[in-house]
């Protein structure tokens, strides 16, 4: 798996009804844009999102978000 600043992981449910989670990446601690990975979780509950360390399992896949994209 690799990404870069910016992209987006999406995280499969594990159970029927469980929804999918979804964080943007903000640092990119492996080589070669291998994990792990700085996220901000979409679903964090906080007023100003916090940093979370992300090793990506089987069930994430990486959304390639186009440099100059919002």
């Amino acid at each position: 798996m690799k990404a870069a600043v910016g992209d987006r992981l999406a995280i499969r449910g594990h159970a029927v009804g469980t929804k999918e989670r979804h964080a943007t990446i903000v640092e990119v601690r492996g080589p070669d844009g291998e994990p792990p990975y700085v996220v901000h979780w979409d679903d964090d509950p906080n007023d100003v999102p916090q940093d979370h360390l992300f090793y990506p399992g089987s069930d994430a896949d990486v959304e390639h978000i186009p440099a100059g994209q919002p």
